[in-house]
């Protein structure tokens, strides 16, 4: 089943390859992953994008949230600062949109994520994935598998989770898996918290600090106060707006908490994927 959504100032290969999601591969055909228990197949054509699944997609609504295509990306950018590092990533990323993905799959990707390259990310997901999701219905010529569930994962060995080649994230995944398979955490209960509130309990969790628990909470719930800052950010952040001093970690915290308005996490986006791709360039 296809179905085409007019996607006007929105750049796919941008936001797909922006460091927040580790399973989409770009194919002959277009970007294949999965999102929840389904397969897709995505494009962009011009102002469009193209969406391909097996079987009935339902009403599409899981893809558009995911996609996060209801969002007036001018109208966001308006609110970003009037400064030199703001527009310079906005004019060499624009179109790049945050998504929404599922709340456990975020989680468990971001634990992985620890000192870890996207790359690196990437084949530890994809390796959780192919030992221990759902086979998925593609049209692919690649093998599929939905993200595993919390109490799939939790009555793994941490041997198991260790042939993952996440090393000694095992014990994190494994624990917080553990926590939410049990109750002791409902995810999607943060959804109805504050910013603060949800990060408090996030942190809770195994594995999890500040920076794991605001990317989980931009990335998963669309909280804009959450500004992950990871190695990659926080350089940028020096050199772009404290360029003849040195920040503490908290000194940039509270910057970036007043600083870049109501859609933060948005600008963070936008700042991290410029940060990392410009430095990409200079180094080649």
């Amino acid at each position: 089943m296809k179905k085409t959504f007019h996607a006007p100032d929105y750049d796919l290969a941008a936001t797909l390859e922006s460091g927040q999601a580790f399973r989409w591969i770009l194919g002959e055909q277009g970007w294949e992953g999965a999102v929840g228990d389904r397969w897709v197949r995505l494009r962009q054509r011009s102002t469009k994008v193209i969406a391909e699944v097996v079987g009935d997609a339902d009403d599409w609504a899981w893809l558009k949230t995911y996609l996060r295509l209801g969002d007036n990306l001018a109208d966001i950018i308006e609110t970003f600062p009037d400064d030199e590092p703001m527009r310079l990533s906005t004019e060499a990323c624009r179109g790049l949109r945050l998504l929404q993905q599922p709340a456990w799959e975020c989680l468990a990707s971001f634990i992985c994520s620890s000192s870890k390259q996207i790359v690196q990310i990437r084949q530890i997901v994809a390796n959780l994935c192919e030992r221990f999701g759902d086979k998925l219905k593609t049209d692919s010529a690649n093998a599929w598998f939905g993200f595993p569930k919390p109490e799939v994962l939790a009555k793994c060995a941490e041997s198991e989770l260790r042939e993952c080649k996440m090393g000694y994230r095992a014990p994190y995944v494994l624990g917080s898996a553990q926590m939410v398979a049990f109750g002791e955490i409902d995810l999607e209960s943060l959804r109805e918290m504050d910013c603060d509130t949800a990060r408090r309990c996030l942190l809770t969790l195994p594995g999890v600090g500040r920076k794991v628990a605001d990317c989980v909470l931009l990335f998963a719930y669309g909280f804009q106060d959450a500004f992950p800052i990871d190695v990659w950010i926080g350089r940028g952040l020096r050199e772009l707006y404290f360029p003849r001093r040195k920040p503490t970690r908290k000194r940039l915290e509270k910057f970036t908490g007043t600083y870049f308005g109501p859609y933060a996490g948005y600008a963070q986006q936008y700042l991290f994927h410029y940060v990392r791709t410009k430095r990409a360039t200079d180094d080649s």
